[in-house]
């Protein structure tokens, strides 16, 4: 049971990572933006189904997950216009996007004739080729790690800049940003088509990691992603905004590696949504006991002691000029 348990773990690790580009644009809409968008569901596969028919014409990797990726923007894009534009509700406009993206992801798995809702890539070359080898190993580990790091300092370093803080300014409160000149509704519209392309651009790495593109393969996305953030968060803290995403990609990892032993102990993969539902529960109930919320407490007054200190350096630095 223990070599099972261990000898696991490296997939899951895998799987956490290449997921964890999708639970950065889940953090992105749910965290930056504080827009509860759905569309992730249809938009993870999206990527998968661009991407899977690409390489199946014979496009090039590169080029088909590119578009794998900017397809995902339109269907973010969508849903922003449909909510600062059409005025509907957050909820209701990323679900009727993703409806719309079943039927889209379709014909889409059904270019050249063919009615189908899976496409192999078995034989074909992809981006992970060279790991086809060395999947659910150290290996793979490492270099899903570097991709991994590599989107957060991305993100990390858009949202330190002029739009990424308008678009946190939008998040936090929307009222108050367009009353400092932000344009709010292009704000949103962008971050969405951002947060939907990474969970596209993480559709299509996955087609590419296991083979294949279906079109159910993002029915339950948005619960792992959701659940991802708010376990990472609700462990190694939700600010500042590098920790916030860093703690989303290790809760992608945790997630993941807290559902294979769960399977490996014999529960059955019909199961998953139980276990998914009671690591969120978990997740916000357990911050709330009296000792989580000590060191949550202490957590914060240790980081506000760093600000005003490195304020109080700033000031004294700014006197003696």
């Amino acid at each position: 049971m223990l070599n099972s348990l261990l000898g696991g773990i490296p997939g899951s690790i895998d799987l956490g990572l290449l997921t964890g580009l999708m639970v950065l644009g889940v953090f992105i809409s749910f965290k930056v933006l504080n827009f509860a968008d759905l569309t992730v569901d249809g938009s993870f596969v999206t990527g998968g189904a661009v991407v899977a028919t690409g390489i199946a014409a014979g496009m090039s990797p590169l080029l088909a997950t590119l578009l794998g990726f900017f397809a995902g923007c339109a269907a973010g894009v969508i849903t922003g216009l449909l909510n600062t534009l059409g005025g509907i509700n957050p909820l209701l406009a990323g679900i009727l996007t993703q409806i719309a993206l079943y039927s889209l992801n379709l014909r889409i798995m059904s270019i050249g004739g063919q009615d189908r809702s899976n496409i192999s890539l078995y034989g074909q070359k992809t981006l992970l080729s060279g790991l086809r080898d060395h999947f659910a190993t150290w290996e793979s580990v490492a270099v899903f790690l570097v991709i991994a790091l590599v989107f957060w300092l991305l993100v990390t370093w858009f949202l330190g800049t002029n739009v990424g803080l308008g678009m946190q300014a939008t998040g936090d409160n929307e009222t108050m940003a367009r009353a400092q000149g932000t344009a709010s509704k292009g704000m949103l519209v962008a971050g969405l088509a951002i947060s939907n392309g990474l969970v596209a651009l993480s559709g299509g790495l996955w087609a590419q990691y296991s083979g294949f593109a279906d079109i159910s393969a993002g029915i339950g996305t948005i619960v792992a992603g959701l659940a991802s953030v708010i376990i990472g968060q609700a462990i190694f803290g939700a600010w500042p905004i590098w920790r916030a995403g860093l703690a989303a990609l290790a809760g992608s990892v945790i997630y993941r590696v807290v559902i294979q032993m769960a399977m490996t102990l014999g529960l059955k993969p019909t199961d998953m949504k139980i276990i998914s539902a009671l690591l969120v529960i978990a997740a916000l109930l357990i911050p709330k006991l009296p000792v989580f919320q000590r060191f949550a407490r202490a957590r914060r007054e240790r980081e506000i002691a760093k600000q005003v200190l490195a304020d109080d350096m700033a000031a004294a630095k700014e006197a003696i000029k």
